[in-house]
């Protein structure tokens, strides 16, 4: 049998994967702090008798996107977006420290500062806790501060810090929940130079235009993929005819 229909083979699994990924970085296209998935693949030259022609598509790592999303003006008191690289450390539902570009943040029932999907926010000192106050404010370096409820509005009480980490892509890889973690495990150190900004939010950095094409090239890359089991089909049959006659 010709190694086309390999290659073919090969090439339907990838188109498949690929849609699969441009379909998710679709639906997250507007998940605050998101990072599109970019999959990597190389060749791999098939081995065998006969011509060196045929080379199959391999997927070789799963990459991310790290640019940056624009910022989102909303105006509400515990939304922040980091400025320029770094992340926030959350907890994850392990209890393990995980880091996320998403800040949107609310309150617990328990009164401790979440992400909009339930991790906990973490401080100097692990999960921040806020005491009641009537106004909450959140400086550029992260520090949180509170005028409890009947004290002037210039009474304020410091809380506690965000835990900002600023790692190179090289040193955190995503989970499957989305949250990334450092490649060695640990626990990454705080970097006071990471600044944040109030009121606003972070968008997902993917391209919706770029990934629309994409889903069409996609498209058509299967439909040749089909066309060459097709073809090798139809090779397999006009050989079997020659033996035949020369039989």
């Amino acid at each position: 049998m010709d190694n086309l229909v390999y290659v073919a083979l090969s090439g339907i699994r990838q188109a498949e994967r690929l849609q699969t990924v441009v379909s998710h970085n679709l639906a997250n296209a507007s998940t605050v702090g998101f990072r599109a998935e970019l999959p990597l693949f190389d060749s791999s030259e098939i081995l065998g008798d006969g011509l060196e022609s045929r080379v199959n598509a391999v997927e070789v790592a799963q990459e991310w996107n790290d640019s940056g999303g624009s910022l989102m003006q909303t105006g509400e008191a515990l939304d922040v977006a980091v400025r320029g690289s770094g992340w926030f450390a959350v907890q994850d539902a392990a209890g393990e420290e995980a880091y996320t570009r998403a800040g949107s943040f609310r309150l617990s029932p328990t009164g401790l500062l979440e992400t909009h999907t339930g991790e906990l926010v973490l401080g100097e000192g692990g999960p921040i806790s806020l005491p009641q106050y009537q106004e909450v404010y959140i400086g550029g370096d992260g520090l949180i501060s509170v005028v409890p409820i009947g004290q002037e509005s210039n009474t304020l009480v410091e809380v506690d810090r965000l835990k900002l980490v600023n790692p190179t892509k090289a040193e955190i890889q995503r989970g499957g929940d989305g949250l990334f973690r450092s490649v060695e495990g640990s626990a990454l150190l705080a970097d006071p130079a990471v600044q944040v900004v109030n009121g606003q939010l972070e968008s997902s950095n993917v391209n919706v235009s770029e990934a629309l094409v994409q889903m069409i090239e996609l498209s058509r890359h299967f439909e040749t993929q089909v066309k060459a089991l097709r073809a090798a089909e139809e090779n397999d049959a006009a050989a079997a005819s020659v033996m035949q006659m020369n039989n």
